[in-house]
């Protein structure tokens, strides 16, 4: 019997669950409303539902290989225990996993939404399309998410909290950042820095078309900043291309530590690529000597070395996190498994 398996991504505006094949894809999705509101429980109930729902219609087609959770972090692992968590506020202390799995009576994976991202970046996405198994994924969006994939699997450092790039300084002296530091990349580069910044500079008289576009729309968003940017607004163009600088410094960072042959910037503010990638690149290569050795077309290449350092956007899109979540289980290595297996027949 072939196998499926099981991916949550859970959000905090919204929370969906699908039924994944490997050979198939996603077979079924099931979207609902993440009701904060109603508190943590009612949301791990509405995940269980969900659950058992896509066991019932699946389990008797394929066998299950596992169930994989994505959320949003600071998550401590392996408890999958969230801190503070900035998009689930009053989920501190959280123990995600135990919950899930008193609920279902079963093992499941819990994971960062920007680990899993990362991996299916690069599973099935450009690790994929270059034939690499290794990548550092930025996903820029109302924060800055980060997942450090070495050789096909995701590295977790000693607690499960590797991969925090948006918390790299950029500027000392910068704005206060809600990790509790000063100028770090998430304050310069994520949707939610350049809504503010774009405000901050219509406020100050500093940028007309983009004081005009908050009188239309008060709550626009980077999306329409960046189509303001594409309509050749100088002012809008600036702001991206600080975002490029920024991005560019914390990445040369990241090459020249991490020596990795792929860095992806994803989430949804890469959709304005074209417009930071010119300033985001020049940096990169001003500032890492590493990178200036093994860009594409370097000396260092040419002499017979096998990899390569590339910078690019993300080949997945809005899916890539529930790709992750789907895909997690298949990735685990035998002890895992064995692990997982070990804990599901204590509770039986």
């Amino acid at each position: 019997m072939s196998s499926f398996s099981i991916g949550v991504d859970l959000g905090g505006t919204n929370l969906r669950i699908a039924a994944y094949n490997r050979a198939s894809g996603i077979l079924e999705t099931i979207l609902l409303p993440t009701r904060l509101a109603a508190g943590r429980h009612a949301v791990v109930e509405d995940i269980c539902t969900g659950i058992r729902g896509l066991l019932e219609r699946w389990s008797g087609e394929y066998s299950l290989t596992g169930i994989g959770i994505g959320t949003p972090g600071p998550l401590e692992l392996p408890a999958g225990r969230l801190h503070s968590p900035p998009n689930l506020p009053g989920w501190d202390g959280f123990g995600l996993r135990n919950e899930i799995e008193a609920c279902l009576g079963m093992p499941v994976i819990v994971e960062s939404d920007a680990n899993v991202a990362a991996l299916a970046e690069c599973v099935l996405g450009s690790g994929r399309s270059l034939g690499l198994d290794s990548l550092c994924m930025l996903t820029l969006g109302t924060g800055i998410g980060n997942g450090i994939i070495l050789e096909g699997k995701v590295w977790h450092g000693a607690n499960g909290m590797a991969g925090e790039a948006g918390h790299l300084t950029i500027d000392p002296d910068g704005p206060a950042c809600g990790c509790g530091s000063y100028g770090c990349l998430e304050a310069y580069a994520s949707a939610t820095a350049v809504r503010r910044i774009a405000l901050e500079a219509a406020a100050a008289g500093r940028a007309p078309g983009i004081a005009a576009l908050a009188g239309r729309n008060p709550e626009f968003t980077t999306l329409d900043l960046s189509d303001l940017a594409e309509q050749g607004d100088a002012d809008a163009k600036r702001i991206f291309e600080d975002v490029g600088r920024a991005l560019g410094i914390g990445i040369a960072d990241l090459v020249n530590t991490l020596n990795l042959p792929l860095y992806v910037v994803g989430g949804g503010l890469a959709n304005a690529w074209r417009l930071f990638a010119p300033t985001l690149l020049a940096e990169v290569r001003r500032r890492s000597y590493v990178y200036r050795l093994t860009e594409p077309g370097s000396s260092v290449l040419d002499s017979g070395a096998s990899e390569g350092t590339r910078i690019m956007a993300a080949e997945l899109g809005a899916d890539s996190g529930l790709l992750g979540a789907c895909i997690l289980p298949y990735t685990m290595s035998k002890t895992k498994q064995d692990g997982l297996e070990a804990r599901s027949s204590r509770r039986a």
